[in-house]
């Protein structure tokens, strides 16, 4: 039973873009547009070499903004204000989703790649403030990402999650990896699965799966 692989759990960790709301919001559509016209005014490209950075920067660093700032020593803060300056009026609450959150036993996060304000804005717009012990974005792992493992080493230590009475809700396959060697329980949050060895439950119904693990 999901409910007996989730008895240990008394810290649970949620992502935040298409994971606390469904993908169909389609929120990364406007960041990407900041997140290119950023990359152009910042390294003087055109259009399409901008998408083509950020693409291959996502894919080789984890995140655009590691590869910028690896790549170009790029200033973090201004860009990260920018790109997540986008309008949220399309969100809904769920409560359903709030009440399966608010049943979980113990400590509960979210982190994020994106910003810790950000995150406090669509967590609003959710009507899931209020519900979280702690809200930590890639600020708090000095700008390292997801899916690094240091990076969750960081945020983890600061926030006092124990990886071996955790479980990690996240929708990009890639970033758990870490925490299955960390020995935390994985959950694929999407609508397709991904088959990989350390991706333990999928789901395309994250408040319905929060009913079956309490």
């Amino acid at each position: 039973m999901v409910k007996d692989s989730f008895s240990h759990v008394n810290h649970w960790v949620f992502d935040l873009d298409n994971t606390l709301y469904h993908p169909s919001a389609r929120l990364f559509d406007q960041i990407e547009v900041k997140m290119t016209r950023y990359v152009m005014d910042a390294l003087n490209v055109d259009q399409a070499e901008a998408n083509r950075l950020r693409n291959l920067y996502w894919q080789q660093h984890g995140t655009t903004l590691a590869g910028l700032m690896r790549e170009h020593d790029l200033d973090p803060v201004p860009y990260m204000i920018e790109v997540h300056d986008i309008s949220l009026d399309h969100l809904q609450t769920d409560t359903l989703l709030a009440a399966g959150i608010r049943a979980l036993p113990g400590h509960k996060i979210v982190y994020t790649n994106g910003s810790a304000p950000y995150a406090e804005r669509v967590l609003e717009a959710r009507g899931l403030s209020g519900l979280f012990d702690g809200i930590y974005g890639v600020e708090h792992a000095d700008y390292l990402p997801k899916p690094e493992q240091a990076a969750f080493e960081q945020v983890f230590a600061q926030a006092g999650v124990a990886p071996a009475s955790a479980a990690m809700f996240e929708d990009d396959p890639r970033n758990l990896a870490a925490p299955h060697l960390m020995g935390m329980r994985t959950v694929h949050v999407a609508p397709d699965p991904h088959d990989a060895d350390h991706i333990e439950y999928h789901t395309d119904d994250l408040a319905g799966f929060l009913q079956h693990v309490t």
